[in-house]
């Protein structure tokens, strides 16, 4: 009886290698197009951040008016943001399927088997990425610049104006009368 083994082919080295350069580039793309997420907003009011420690302590304090609204603001920036949607397995699948025909034309052999492989596994994540962006949303990530200072951040379907007064509203704004807040 023959115990030996053979040495994994050049093919299924070359597939391995493929396979691994696709999965950095793919790796790298995602990096380079959503970037790092951004730092959390700074919740420190306007007007304690540029007053010096010393300076605010001895800062005479002032009454707030009763009629004072703590959730009104003004929009200070706006930025349409696109989500991804959700994929559910129907683009991957088709892609998959897609990708095993045309990769099934190509070579002899194992050398087809292979391709067959690789183009069914590039299908299915083309397939997956493109329903993925079929279904993606716009929403508008809207910064108010509240009445203490502070800085809040709103996700909403609708855009805001920049220089708009806003009450913000569990996590929604309103827009107020020139005269109100």
């Amino acid at each position: 009886m023959n115990t030996t083994t053979n040495p994994p082919s050049r093919t299924v080295w070359l597939i391995a290698g493929i396979l691994a350069a696709a999965s950095l580039a793919a790796g790298a793309g995602m990096l380079a197009r959503n970037g790092l997420p951004a730092p959390a907003a700074q919740t420190v009011p306007a007007k304690e951040a540029a007053l010096p420690a010393a300076r605010l302590a001895a800062a005479p304090q002032q009454a707030a008016p009763a009629s004072a609204c703590h959730d009104c603001g003004v929009v200070e920036s706006v930025q349409a943001v696109t989500r991804k949607g959700e994929g559910s397995g129907v683009g991957a699948a088709a892609g998959g399927v897609l990708g095993a025909v045309v990769g099934n034309q190509v070579g002899r052999g194992n050398g087809r088997k292979a391709m067959t492989v690789l183009g069914a596994i590039g299908g299915g994540v083309a397939g997956h990425e493109i329903e993925k962006r079929s279904k993606s949303t716009t929403v508008h990530v809207v910064k108010v610049r509240m009445d203490d200072g502070s800085l809040r951040s709103v996700e909403q379907a609708a855009a805001a104006r920049v220089g708009e007064r806003v009450l913000v509203e569990g996590g929604k704004l309103r827009a107020l009368p020139a005269s109100q807040g």
